[in-house]
Order: structure tokens, then C-alpha cells, then sequence
């Protein structure tokens, strides 16, 4: 086999014209897969934005939350009620809204406004520059310095300006694992600030954050939120909720998922009808080899090895495009969203053996039905 596999690959690679043409096939459809899907990805983490960077470990919300982008405002006693649960450690309220900036220039921007517990600020960002005990300060935010940072006109420390009509000061920068996905830049400020700052309804509390006492607490605490009437959610369900939603309920999975089949589509068709030329120009040699004694079996081994051969090229070609791509564009768009993680490589490695093995499939018949009369015959 070892013999029949070196001139698979010499058949393969004399051909320059077809083999490039095969690569070229197989590569852009792989770097569409993996470019489409790293978005998605991306879009999902950003989404989910607030929960990531908070890191609280149970939410506590309306049941009747369906969009996480909307939050509905919840009672008073629901936090009194989840602080005097068993398994509680803590939970303290966070406020999550959105403000409209008056700028040092006139110009207006619109934020998103964190509130944090102002006595445990939990979900407190990484400061860069300022120090935490600042954000008790009059009128004190922290901004967050990621892709919508320039949008607030890129201020420093005792950078001032207006929310709502009411005056600002920057007393800190901060940093977030996850940027915001909508294009707005983001504000940290303490909770009682927050509600003072931004036009609320009767009640306030966006999101109740707990700290369970263990993670067998978690089953419990959850049941006693619904025994009162509201929902709790782990941070990883949680998440998985704001992607379930993207993914079903708006337009973004569907046309994902739309254009990664397309690109597919458009990887099998070129390097199925490359493959299939290449095989029809080399008919006369695979029956030679046919008739000097070599196997069905060996031929479509032949067949199956030149074209996992191609795929796992064009595969290996097209993510490092991706790849490379993501990288460039993180570090010169600033509001490009992609993120390469194993599962979108994973499926581009399972499309592109469907490619190979739907491409070989209508060769490897062509190969078996020759016979070596009909070559040597001509």
C-alpha cells in the first residue's frame, strides 16, 4: 500500500493546474466556514457580555425574562427574601441600563451604565489606571477601556461630562474580559448612584447576584426563588440562555448558518468537479494500473488517499487564513467580533472529510468500472 499511496500523490501533485484548483476550492470553503462560525462564536461571548464580566455564580430574574438584553425590574423584598434563604451566602443587587452622554465636545453618546452593590461591589472591573475606592467619590464612573472607549472620547482620570443632566467624573479605567457587543461603550458606577443617574420604574433591581455557601447549595437556592414566584439561574445557564436566544428567536443563527452551508456548497462543488476532471484526465494510468494486477480495493484507496490528501491541505491552508484574519482584524477594527475555539474547527473538519468523501464518491465509481481492454484498445 505504501507503493500505491506514493503514486496517488505523484498523480496528484504532477497535475499543478488541478491540484491547485483543488486547494483553492477546499481552502476558501474551509476559511468561510471557520470565519463564519468564529463570528457567531464571538457574537454569542459578547452577548452574554454582562454575565462573563460580572461573575456572579446564581442570577436571580423574572420568570417572564425572555429577552436578556430587556431586564425586567424586580421587587425590593425578592432580594430580602433570597438574602434570608438557606445556602445564601450573600446576594446583592446589580442595576444594568442605558444612559445618554453629553460630551466634553457637545456631542452625545449613548452608555451602558453598571450599578454595582455599593457595599461589596461585586462584579467590580480590573482597573487600570485609578484606584476602586474612588467610585465612592461624588459623581465618580469608571469607564471601561475596549473597542467603544474611543467613543467617550477617550477620557482619562478627571475627564468630566454629563448623564442625563447630571454631572460626571471619571475616577478610574477599568478592563473586562468580554467587550460589549452593541456598540456602546460602558460605565461602572455604584448602585444607589445608578438609580439616582438614569430614569427607572417603580422598582430598580435589574438582577439579584448570589453567592451560594457551596455548589451543593446551588439545587436548593434555586427551588426556594421559584417556591416566591421568580426564576434563578446559574451564570453558565444563564449564558446559555442569551445564546439560545440569538440562536433561535433572532436572525443571526439562521443566516449563519445560511452562508456556512453556502460555503460548503461552494467547496464541494469546485472540488468535486476538479476532482472528478483530474480523475477523467488520469483514466488511462489508473486502468494500467489496473491491468499490471492492482485491486479495486487498492484503487480506491488511491482515490480516498489523494482526496483526504487535498482536504486536509485546503483544511490546514484555510484556518490559518481564518486565523490570520481574526488576529489582523482584533488588532485593527475595533469592533471586529471572532473567536477560533474547537468546536467551529471541529466542524470544519467534519465538512471538509464530507467534502473529500462526497468529491471521491463518483470517482472511485468511474475508477472501479474501467477496464484494461478499453485503455489499451485505444
Amino acid at each position: 500500500m505504501r507503493g500505491i499511496f506514493k503514486i496517488a500523490l505523484k498523480l496528484l501533485i504532477n497535475d499543478r493546474g488541478k491540484f491547485a484548483a483543488l486547494i483553492v476550492g477546499i481552502t476558501f470553503a474551509i476559511f468561510l466556514i471557520v470565519q463564519l462560525t468564529s463570528i457567531f462564536s464571538g457574537i454569542l461571548a459578547k452577548a452574554s457580555s454582562t454575565v462573563i464580566n460580572t461573575g456572579a455564580r446564581v442570577w436571580v430574574m423574572d420568570p417572564s425574562l425572555q429577552n436578556p438584553l430587556n431586564t425586567i425590574p424586580l421587587p425590593d423584598y425578592v432580594l430580602d427574601a433570597v438574602r434570608s434563604m438557606n445556602g445564601v451566602d450573600y446576594a446583592v443587587p446589580i442595576y444594568s441600563g442605558v444612559g445618554l452622554i453629553k460630551l466634553r465636545s457637545g456631542d452625545y453618546q449613548a452608555a451602558t451604565v453598571i450599578g454595582l452593590d455599593d457595599t461589596s461591589l461585586l462584579g467590580r472591573p480590573e482597573l487600570i489606571e485609578g484606584s476602586i475606592e474612588d467610585i465612592y467619590s461624588s459623581n465618580a464612573f469608571i469607564a471601561i477601556k475596549d473597542q467603544e472607549f474611543a467613543k467617550l472620547g477617550k477620557p482619562t482620570i478627571g475627564t468630566t461630562f454629563e448623564i442625563n443632566d447630571h454631572r460626571a467624573v471619571i475616577v478610574g479605567i477599568g478592563h473586562v474580559p468580554v467587550g460589549s457587543l452593541f456598540g456602546i461603550p460602558t460605565l461602572y458606577t455604584t448602585y444607589s448612584r445608578a438609580i439616582q443617574y438614569l430614569p427607572n420604574m417603580r422598582f430598580t433591581i435589574g438582577y439579584v447576584l448570589v453567592k451560594p455557601k457551596s455548589e451543593a447549595a446551588i439545587p436548593g437556592i434555586i427551588r426556594d426563588v421559584a417556591k416566591i414566584g421568580y426564576k434563578a439561574m446559574t451564570d453558565r445557564q444563564f449564558q446559555t440562555k442569551i445564546s439560545n436566544y440569538y440562536k433561535y428567536q433572532t436572525g443571526v443563527g439562521t443566516n449563519i448558518l445560511m452562508m456556512t452551508v453556502i460555503g460548503f456548497l461552494v467547496g464541494l462543488s469546485i472540488s468535486g468537479q476538479t476532482f472528478y476532471t483530474f480523475v477523467l484526465e488520469n483514466l488511462e494510468k489508473f486502468g494500467a494500473l489496473k491491468a499490471i494486477g492492482a485491486k479495486n480495493s487498492e484503487l480506491v484507496s488511491m482515490i480516498l488517499f489523494q482526496a483526504g490528501f487535498a482536504s486536509i491541505v485546503g483544511y490546514g491552508l484555510g484556518v490559518g487564513m481564518s486565523a490570520l484574519l481574526i488576529a489582523t482584524g482584533k488588532q485593527f477594527v475595533p469592533n471586529y467580533t471572532a473567536d477560533i475555539g474547537y468546536w467551529n474547527l471541529f466542524l470544519a473538519f467534519i465538512l471538509v472529510l464530507l467534502i473529500a468523501g462526497i468529491s471521491s464518491l463518483v470517482a472511485v465509481r468511474k475508477v472501479i468500472r474501467v477496464q484494461p481492454f478499453e485503455i489499451f484498445r485505444g
